[in-house]
Parts: C-alpha cells; sequence; structure tokens
C-alpha cells in the first residue's frame, strides 16, 4: 500500500497553484495556475513582502466600538520589535481606511555591543510615510538599531467597519420571527485582511503573541481565540470592558473576534486530555437555530478526539467556539485558532468531512502554519486528505464513491480545455481511497518543534519515506515526479497500443485536450514522469498498486515498448483505481474486450472505482477526437445491468459537458436511468446510506429536465403552492429543485408569474436573500424549451429596459442561454431582428454588448448556424466595433471545430442509435423537437 499512498500524495498534490520554493523546480519556468483550490491565493495574495530586518514579538491590542450601530471603529495597539539586522526604519501593513492619529517609540533594549558601551537608551521618530500601493506604513527613526535591540511602537489609530463584505472588522445581521434586527461585529482576517484591523506585519511568517482588550456595548457578549480572564461593566458607558488572555504564537491572520448575541450549547460528550489539555467546546447560534445545532457539539468531539489520537497531541489551547454565523457570506469557513467561523447551512449539516477538514486547520494551519500563503494549497491538499481518512473512519457511507468523481473528473475537464481555463472554486475530497502510516508521520514530523512548514517539505517527507522502503527507481524522487505534475495546468494522455502477435505493449504520452485548440495556439510537449499499473484480466488484483514500469518524461523516442504479460484473447486495464491523474486510451481491439466483458457475468470482478473510470475515459476520448464515437457508445451497454452509485456518477457529468452537443443522447440515457430510479424508489427510506439518496437526486434532477412526467407533475404541484399564495413576494416555499422542470415543460402562466417575481423581488429585506432571485432569474433563462417564454424575457430585460433589471442580470440572462439549443438560437434570431434597438441600447456598455454578440453566435456547431452567423457579419459588418473580433473567433471556431466534429461524430452516433434504441426511443427522439440531431437522419421503420 506504500505506493497507492505515495502516488494518492502526488494525485492530490498535483493540483496545487504553482508557487512553490526553488528546490522544488525552476523557477524560471514558472506558470501561474488558472485554477486553483479555494479560488482566493493568488487573486487576493500580497504583492510586496515586508523586509526582516524587524520582527514583533508580540502585540498589545485594545478595540473600541462605540456602538452596535457605529461604522468606525478605535484601535490602539503596542507592538514590541527585535532587530536581526541594523535598520533605521519600521514597515507595518496598514490599510488605506486605517487613521494614524499617533505614534509614539519607546526603546526597551539596546543591542549586546551598544549596552556594554552604556549608550543611553532612547530612539527618536523623524517620520513617517504611507506607500499606499503597498499598503505600507513606514516609521523612519533618528537612529540607526542595530541587531538585538528592540522597541514598543505604539499607535492609535481608527477605522472602518466593513458592512457590504465579509473582510477585516465587518458588520452584519440577521432578522429574528418577529422582524426584530439583531446587529453582530466579527473578523475575517484570512490572506491580508488583518491589516484592516490593526496596523501589523500581516505575513505567516511573523508569529507571535497577541493581548487583546475590548469594550463593546452592553447586552453583547464577546469571544476571541482564548479565554476571558477579567470583564467589568463601565455603567457611566453602558460599556463592557473584556480582556482576553494572552494567545499562542500565531500569524496575524489567525486573530479573531465576535460581539454578538448569539447563544451557545455544550456537548454531552467530552474531550479527551492530551498533552495537559482539557478542552472546552462550544457550539453558537442565533436562538432561533440552535435547534438545527443541536447535535453539532458532540461530532465536534467526536472529531477532535480521533484528531488528538491520530496526532497524539491537543492544538494546544483550552477551549474552542464554534460559531454559526448568520448571512456569513466568505466563500470558506474561518478556522481561527480557538474561534471558528462556519455559515450556517455548513455546520448544521449532518456530514462529518466539512467539520473535520476545517477542524483540521486547528492543528495543520494554526498551530504549525504555512510559512508563506503561496505554501497553502499544500496545506488545503493535506487536510483534504485526513478529513476523508477521518471521515472513512468516523462516517464511511458519507465518503462512498466520492473519489474520484469529486475531484478528478471535475479537474480532468478545466485541465483539458483550451486557454482561458475556467476557475474551480474549491476541491474537497482528494485521495478517499487508501490509508496507512504515511501521513501520519508526515504530521509527526511536521509537529517536531516546528511552528511554519514549506510546501516542499511534504516531498520531503514523502521522499524519505519512499527511500526507506526502497520504492522509487534509480534516478527518481518524489520531488522530481511532483514538478512536472505541480508546474502544469494540463494532465497527461497515456496511449496503450498492444502487438497481438509480438506480445507487445507500445506506451506513449502527450497532452490530454477535449478541445480542438485554435489553429494559432502554440503547440506544447509537455511529458511527465508517470507509473504504469497494469491489471491483467487472466490475473485481477486491484490490490496490486506498484507500477510494472515508469513512462519517464526522458524517454526518447517518446514511448515506452514493454512485454504484455496476458494473452491476445484478454484485456488489460492501465491506471486502474485512478490511481494516477490521467486518462488511458487502448487499442479498438482491447476496447471491445473490455465492453463485452462489463456487460458479462464477471463485471463486478472490475472495482465500481474502475467501472466509472473506464466509461468515463472511453465517452471523454470520443469527445475529444482520440476515439471511434462508437466504440464509447459501446461502452455505455453494460449500464443496463450496473446498479453501482461510483458507476453512475461519472454518467451525469457527461451529460452535463456533452449533451449540448448530442442533445438526442438525453432519451438513451433516459432510458438507461428510469428502470434504476424506480427500482431505487421515489421516496427517501429511513435510514438508508447517503449515496443512496444522493443517487436518487441526481437521476430524479436528470429526468426532471428531460420530461419525466411524474416528476414534471410533482414539481408543478409544488409551484402551485407559491402560484396561489395571497403574497407571493414574502418568500418562496418551492424548493430549488422544482423551479427548471416548471419553467422548462409549465404552462406561459407559470413561467410569467416566476418573471414577476424576479421584478418584484424585494430589493431590501434581511429575510431574503438576493441569490435566491439570482437562481430564479437562472432558471427563467436557462429552462425554457418555448423560444416565446426567452423573447418575453429578452423583450422585458432588454427592450423595455425595466428598472429592476441591472447589468448583472442581463449578462446573466446571456450567459445562461447559451446552454442549449433554443437558447442560443433565439437570442440570435432576437439580435438580429433588433440590430439597432439592442446596439442602442448597449451603445456606453461595452461587456453587455460583446456578452450578447458572444453569447449569440458562439455556440452554434452546423452549417447551417456557420451561414446565419455568417450572414449576420455580412450584413452588419462595419457595425460590431469592440466585438468585431468576437464574431471572427465564433465564425473560425464553428468552421474548425464544430462543423468538423458533427461531421466526423454524428453519423456515427445516428447509426449506433438506430442499432441499439427501441422503436419507442427513436420515435420520441424524432418526435421532440427539431434540434435534436437525429431528427433528419433517423427514421423509424415500421415492422410486422
Amino acid at each position: 500500500m506504500m505506493w497507492a499512498t505515495l502516488l494518492a500524495g502526488l494525485v492530490l498534490l498535483s493540483a496545487i497553484p504553482s508557487g512553490f520554493p526553488r528546490s522544488v523546480y525552476d523557477v524560471s519556468g514558472r506558470q501561474k495556475r488558472s485554477i486553483d483550490l479555494n479560488d482566493v491565493y493568488y487573486s487576493k495574495m500580497p504583492q510586496y513582502r515586508l523586509p526582516n530586518e524587524v520582527t514583533p514579538t508580540n502585540y498589545y491590542l485594545d478595540i473600541e466600538i462605540p456602538s452596535i450601530e457605529s461604522d468606525r471603529f478605535n484601535g490602539r495597539v503596542k507592538i514590541n520589535l527585535t532587530w536581526s539586522d541594523t535598520s533605521d526604519r519600521i514597515i507595518l501593513n496598514v490599510h488605506q481606511n486605517l487613521e494614524i492619529s499617533m505614534v509614539n517609540i519607546r526603546m526597551i533594549q539596546l543591542a549586546p555591543e551598544e549596552a556594554e558601551k552604556g549608550v543611553p537608551m532612547g530612539v527618536n521618530i523623524a517620520r513617517t510615510e504611507r506607500q499606499k500601493q503597498k499598503s505600507w506604513y513606514i516609521i523612519h527613526l533618528e537612529q540607526m538599531l542595530k541587531n538585538g535591540s528592540a522597541c514598543e511602537v505604539d499607535i492609535t489609530y481608527y477605522g472602518n467597519i466593513t458592512t457590504n463584505e465579509t473582510t477585516g472588522l465587518y458588520k452584519s445581521g440577521y432578522m429574528d420571527s418577529g422582524g426584530r434586527e439583531h446587529l453582530f461585529i466579527a473578523t475575517y482576517l484570512q490572506l491580508d485582511n488583518a491589516q484592516k484591523m490593526l496596523p501589523c506585519m500581516d505575513d505567516p511568517p511573523y508569529k507571535t503573541t497577541f493581548k487583546l482588550k475590548v469594550l463593546y456595548p452592553k447586552g453583547l457578549k464577546a469571544l476571541t481565540n482564548t479565554p476571558s480572564i477579567s470583564r467589568r461593566e463601565l455603567t457611566e458607558k453602558s460599556k463592557i470592558e473584556e480582556e482576553f488572555e494572552e494567545t499562542p504564537r500565531m500569524s496575524t491572520n489567525q486573530l479573531a473576534l465576535i460581539i454578538s448575541d448569539l447563544e451557545y450549547i455544550e456537548p454531552l460528550k467530552e474531550v479527551n486530555k492530551i498533552d495537559g489539555w482539557k478542552l472546552q467546546v462550544k457550539v453558537w447560534g442565533r436562538k432561533e437555530f440552535m435547534e438545527r445545532l443541536v447535535d453539532v457539539p458532540d461530532k465536534v468531539v467526536t472529531i477532535i478526539n480521533y484528531l488528538q489520537n491520530y496526532f497524539n497531541s491537543s492544538f494546544s489551547l483550552s477551549k474552542l467556539d464554534v460559531m454559526a454565523i448568520p448571512m456569513y457570506s466568505a466563500s470558506k469557513a474561518s478556522d481561527n485558532w480557538g474561534l471558528m467561523f462556519f455559515k450556517e447551512s455548513e455546520l448544521s449539516s449532518p456530514l462529518v468531512w466539512t467539520t473535520a477538514y476545517e477542524l483540521l486547520y486547528q492543528w495543520i494551519g494554526q498551530t504549525i502554519t504555512p510559512y508563506r500563503r503561496n505554501d497553502a494549497p499544500v496545506n488545503k491538499a493535506l487536510n483534504s486528505f485526513l478529513a476523508s481518512m477521518a471521515t472513512i473512519d468516523l462516517n464511511p457511507n458519507e465518503m462512498e464513491g466520492k473519489w474520484p468523481m469529486t475531484v478528478l473528473y471535475s479537474l480532468y475537464y478545466e485541465f483539458a480545455q483550451t486557454a482561458p481555463f475556467s476557475r474551480v472554486a474549491g476541491i474537497r475530497h482528494e485521495a478517499t481511497w487508501t490509508k496507512d502510516s504515511t501521513y501520519r508521520e508526515i504530521a509527526s514530523l511536521m509537529f517536531r518543534n516546528r511552528r511554519t512548514f514549506f510546501a516542499n517539505d511534504i516531498f520531503t517527507y514523502l521522499n524519505d519515506l519512499a527511500n526507506e522502503t526502497d520504492n522509487l527507481p534509480p534516478g527518481l524522487t518524489v520531488n522530481g515526479i511532483a514538478a512536472s505534475w505541480i508546474n502544469r495546468d494540463r494532465v497527461p494522455l497515456v496511449t496503450v497500443i498492444r502487438d497481438y502477435e509480438t506480445r507487445r505493449i507500445n506506451l506513449s504520452q502527450k497532452v490530454y485536450l477535449r478541445d480542438i485548440p485554435p489553429q494559432s495556439t502554440a503547440k506544447v510537449s509537455y511529458q511527465w514522469d508517470i507509473p504504469i499499473v497494469i491489471q491483467f484480466q487472466n490475473n485481477l488484483n486491484f490490490h496490486n498498486t506498484k507500477p510494472i514500469v515508469w513512462l519517464r518524461k526522458e524517454n526518447e523516442p517518446k514511448n515506452l515498448t514493454i512485454l504484455d504479460f496476458t494473452t491476445k484473447d484478454n484485456f488489460i486495464i492501465v491506471n486502474p483505481e485512478e490511481i494516477g491523474m490521467f486518462p488511458v486510451n487502448y487499442d479498438s481491439c482491447n476496447w471491445k474486450m473490455l465492453s463485452q466483458y462489463l456487460q458479462g457475468p464477471d463485471r463486478e470482478k472490475i472495482p465500481p472505482l474502475t467501472r466509472a473510470k473506464l466509461l468515463h475515459d472511453a465517452w471523454n476520448l470520443a469527445y475529444a477526437g482520440e476515439l471511434c464515437f462508437g466504440i464509447a457508445m459501446n461502452m455505455t451497454l453494460f449500464l443496463k445491468e450496473e446498479k453501482s452509485h461510483v458507476v453512475w456518477e461519472p454518467v451525469f457529468t457527461m451529460i452535463h459537458h456533452i449533451g449540448r452537443r448530442i442533445e438526442g443522447l438525453d432519451v438513451y440515457i433516459q432510458s438507461l436511468i428510469k428502470p434504476l430510479y424506480l427500482e431505487l424508489g421515489e421516496n427517501p427510506q429511513p435510514d438508508e446510506p447517503s449515496w443512496k439518496t444522493h443517487m436518487r437526486g441526481l437521476m430524479k434532477n436528470f429526468l426532471c429536465r428531460a420530461g419525466y412526467e411524474p416528476c414534471v407533475k410533482e414539481a408543478r404541484d409544488e409551484f402551485n403552492k407559491w402560484l396561489t399564495d395571497e403574497e407571493p413576494d414574502k418568500g418562496n416555499p418551492v424548493a430549488n429543485k422544482f423551479l427548471c422542470p416548471v419553467f422548462k415543460w409549465g404552462t406561459n402562466e407559470e413561467w410569467e408569474f416566476g418573471l414577476q417575481r424576479v421584478i418584484n423581488f424585494p430589493k431590501t429585506s434581511l429575510a431574503r436573500k438576493q441569490n435566491e432571485r439570482t437562481y430564479l432569474l437562472k432558471t427563467l433563462a436557462g429552462c425554457p424549451k418555448d423560444a416565446n417564454k426567452i423573447e418575453r424575457l429578452l423583450q422585458v430585460a432588454v427592450l423595455d429596459q425595466n428598472e429592476n433589471f441591472t447589468d448583472a442580470d442581463i449578462q446573466l440572462i446571456f450567459s445562461m442561454l447559451t446552454g442549449g439549443a433554443t437558447g442560443y438560437k433565439t437570442l440570435f434570431n432576437f439580435l438580429q431582428e433588433h440590430w439597432y434597438a439592442v446596439k442602442e441600447r448597449f451603445q456606453n456598455k461595452t461587456y453587455l454588448w460583446n456578452g450578447i454578440i458572444n453569447s449569440a453566435t458562439s455556440s452554434f456547431n452546423t452549417q447551417e448556424g456557420y451561414d446565419m452567423v455568417s450572414q449576420l457579419y455580412l450584413d452588419h459588418q462595419n457595425e460590431f466595433e469592440s466585438a468585431d473580433a468576437i464574431i471572427r473567433k465564433a465564425l473560425r471556431v464553428i468552421k474548425q471545430e464544430s462543423i468538423k466534429w458533427n461531421e466526423e461524430n454524428v453519423p456515427v452516433i445516428d447509426t449506433w442509435l438506430k442499432e441499439n434504441l427501441s422503436k419507442e426511443d427513436l420515435e420520441t427522439i424524432a418526435a421532440a423537437t427539431s434540434t435534436f440531431i437525429l431528427s433528419t437522419t433517423i427514421v423509424p421503420t415500421t415492422t410486422d
């Protein structure tokens, strides 16, 4: 299992953005990833590093909140600093919204050689300087201070309480059922947001202690990283003055504070005492939400006890407050040391993984911290692995089938696109399929007197473990292997061609692309060090994960020939169980043997993950032009008997990505899904495993969108409750899952009702969130198959200039209409018919003009579509202005890629469907809509 774990480590780390130390790879070849792990590391990373001549040793921070309604706060911070090199300046990070009113400095300690000489203890400020672009506040001194000197800087300042976003010290609120507003103030200091709250050295390496005192209004409760040590009421000011225990050494972004009227509950279970620490856990939330949190405290304790046992260590604090924050809009939980902030829905969820993942940061992230922010992704990857491991042990049903579908397949789609890539906001369930002592040893090594770590440390530990077991072949190191996987926004495609007469296997690699790159795109010839693990039909042993050979990037020519250890009548499987992050293609004969075996009685001798991989690889390789679509379609035939949700999971992803080009396949997939959906039953059963609930939801969602009559009826019945409500704008009683079926298959009246709810949505209401309106608008635009509904929406939003539709709304509508042929064809016709009105409407809004041209022209994939777009360009050739390049690109892509793709693949798919679908299914396709690819090519044959 050592190989499985090491390879799992490389796989999960291969999704990490570049930016590691020079020892991992050559910095000159580094490229910024367009995919990152929580969508923030590079977008907000500071561009300017502080000099390291001066470092903080502690902060004494006073914060005063004048009133809970106030948008300002008062602050005073005393920072003790030591000099490690000669310097006459102190540079702090100070956000431009902080106003410095007073700065004083006093000498605490002279450099040793100056102390021996009896130099007077004194230091003076020459001047101060602000560099707002860098967020630097520079204190220039009259004296040059040497190594070993220490000073205290005393700064009084004023700051803004953020009210429009969750950053820095911010204010938010919620409404109770009686309509009473409850305001609270909290912090979000992740990344570089601490400088919005206090002058500081805002970078992870500057770890030091914090002593916090807060003055805040009566009637509220203040919490920070550590317990309170004194609390007194100032009657004349109607304020509370509270002082908190000094924190352990930590980075500025770990500091946390909340002032609120939230309530708490405590667990019935106890946290095991370890390292002399007895942890007290409290879970906080608004009064009316506490019932939803009743099981959370014991879940937190269970996970903490598991992690303490795993690490054989506490996280060195005496208390942990876990908060369900109302209206919390940050992209992820704020896992501050000793005080964690969650979205209400995330904390109240019965699932273990998210809670375990965030709790792990109390150890790897807080107790020890990535040295720089660009080392943080490896922290995330390691915590994801450990959270998955904990979940498997504590709630195994929750993780069943989550790997690799929830990670690798989404990455395959992103990494295989031509530039620019879209962004992936979060990747959560890494490496759930293997476990041994490897990561425990890594964590143990990291905890040994360490407070920070580099990304390279992980690879070094993995390399040491590999060397101990003599598992790496000569010339390979984990660091070297990792470099080629981490430093590229691509994954390899391994092609396996068998010579059945000579019993040889030829292996080759190239960059995997699902779409044909434009001719102007420079060709890349990346190579990877790839472990080749092979299963042979006559000796299937999926526990054996040791590579037979490595396909090296140094191989010349770029392929490798090895001995075939089985006969020509047996198939082989390369990269079983998704050990490595790469798809595999085979010769047609091997694919045929795999398809036949999967349709046979021994199908389940191949594990579900590998069955899923074979299906996924075949389908997507065909889409990319690497494999005949007939072979890929043959690989779906075993789904008629397939019961595993693990295998079915990628089917829905494939439908999502390919459905726009091959709409007729929906009918085929529907014929496969219905029997299994009916077998699962329409209603969840008590205590059924989570995978069954999840799979039923996926299948029901697909069937609803495909027009499955019982589902559409249920959706319309639910929607009718809203339709007949006397106050429909007060709230939405309809679950989101019902909206699309209603707007797609329901009446014009139902759709119009939805449109009016968007128009009349309350603009200022704490009871209703704006994302309700956004989702409603997305379904109104993206779901209908009736062009009249789409024309009505465009008339109201664009031509009528209804004031309730913002520019962002219009841009969203354009984007949603590209999701299907009805949408983009209707948008094209609308643009063509109202050209001059639309052009005048967007004459000062270039991004909307470019948006409608792009959405209306770029999705066509037939000769007819090309002719339509081409005629539009000829009719208005000198009128496109900023969008001229957009339509020319659309024409080029349609001609070079889409038409060619259709000509090569549609006839193959037509023929296959005629041979494999029932007469009823073929008639359904032919009758469904003229936009289906089969409507003009498939004619059902009537036989007696």
